[in-house]
């Protein structure tokens, strides 16, 4: 792959889908590559992270944390590991590749030395975060109505 075969595929990538070209450049070239066989570990659920993957090729499966649910597949532009990016957390689920793919790490420094370096792409995950939460706050009271509404009355 190229360097503009790469930029393309970050900039499909949650997260990055936002950033200018040249932060985007910074992490294609920076970025770890690790190549996967079919069924190989990426990583075991608990383990502590070393920051989150951008899948370039291929597809990555994650093992379910319920009995009942099946995996979650993540393919190319896929991110795995959002939280990661920007601190250590503990995996939260096995990741094996279902197929030869290759995965770049992106390591919480390398996403800190982008944050500063170009401060736009900065704001903009700020952004999209603040949405999510207000996303998540807005549905949150909204399941909070429905379980007051069902709530035996008092006499």
């Amino acid at each position: 792959m190229g360097l503009d075969d790469d930029i393309a595929i970050l900039a499909a990538a949650p997260v990055f889908e936002l950033f200018e070209r040249d932060a985007l450049r910074l992490l294609s070239f920076a970025g770890e590559r690790r190549h996967l066989e079919e069924g190989e570990l990426l990583f075991a659920r608990g383990a502590p992270s070393d920051g989150g993957y951008v899948v370039m090729s291929g597809t990555i499966a994650l093992a379910p944390t319920r009995p009942d649910a099946p995996p979650v597949t993540v393919s190319r532009s896929g991110v795995i590991g959002r939280n990661a990016l920007f601190r250590p957390v503990p995996r939260p689920a096995d990741a094996r590749a279902q197929e030869t793919s290759e995965v770049m790490r992106v390591t919480p420094s390398l996403m800190s030395r982008v944050l500063r370096e170009f401060p736009a792409a900065a704001a903009a995950i700020h952004d999209g975060m603040a949405a999510e939460l207000l996303d998540l706050a807005r549905g949150l009271s909204g399941v909070r109505e429905r379980l007051v509404g069902l709530a035996p009355r008092k006499r």
